[in-house]
């Protein structure tokens, strides 16, 4: 049954997810990094709980937690669709590791690492409280393989997958359902035209609400989803 739910990352994919579940039924809460998106998310979703906040900080994510319980009363379902943007003067993934610098590997593994740990950890102490709920952890298909070019991008990468892996190994007994959402193909822009090697926002919402809505009779930890005309690698 729909609940509570809150969303970290309000741009493109967060915003498709939220349109998802609040078409649902579901009750929606939103944390972005920017005033500019929180007025975004108001426009589209004028029924939406949005606020800015830096969500790579452990105590900030309590307290986004904390503002969605006491203005919904309930937590059922946290979503993490943050990501690192482009490092300004550095080629886009860290490049070749020859080339690439501490810096590099701070912005694109670094923030990552620290981001998703911040997510896990606060989320879990409070679907705890909750008597459980649903932790969704979305990532891109660099957490299954490197690209050269990427390694420090695949570094933050293949540690989500290893935290959400752990996260799932450790919650299952406490009702907490933990999975990892891998997008393994660039996501589509608004502005861009459709093809079948990008995927749709509003597809991978799809899926997140398929995992908040499973049974724990039959609980999914890692699900992966690739666009038919994209390279399906196993």
């Amino acid at each position: 049954m729909p609940g509570t739910a809150l969303i970290f990352g309000a741009r493109n994919l967060g915003l498709a997810i939220a349109e998802r579940l609040s078409g649902s039924g579901w009750s929606v809460a939103m944390v972005a990094r920017s005033s500019g998106t929180v007025s975004r998310v108001k426009e589209r979703l004028p029924d939406a709980f949005a606020f800015e906040l830096d969500a790579s900080h452990p105590a900030r994510v309590d307290d986004a937690l904390d503002q969605t319980r006491e203005r919904f009363g309930t937590l059922d379902l946290l979503v993490n669709a943050v990501s690192p943007g482009p490092r300004p003067g550095s080629t886009f993934g860290g490049g070749p590791l020859a080339d690439s610098s501490p810096d590099d590997l701070d912005h694109y593994a670094g923030f990552v690492t620290r981001q998703v740990h911040a997510f896990l950890s606060a989320g879990a102490r409070a679907l705890r409280q909750s008597g459980g709920g649903t932790l969704i952890q979305i990532t891109g298909g660099s957490s299954r393989r490197a690209i050269p070019g990427r390694g420090p991008w695949a570094a933050g990468a293949f540690a989500s997958r290893a935290l959400t892996h752990a996260a799932a190994l450790e919650l299952r007994d406490e009702g907490i359902h933990a999975a990892l959402l891998v997008v393994d193909a660039t996501i589509r822009r608004p502005g861009t035209e459709p093809s079948d090697k990008l995927a749709e926002p509003e597809d991978v919402a799809g899926a997140v609400e398929y995992l908040a809505a499973q049974p724990p009779t039959a609980w999914t930890h890692e699900l992966i989803l690739t666009p038919r005309g994209d390279t399906f690698v196993p």
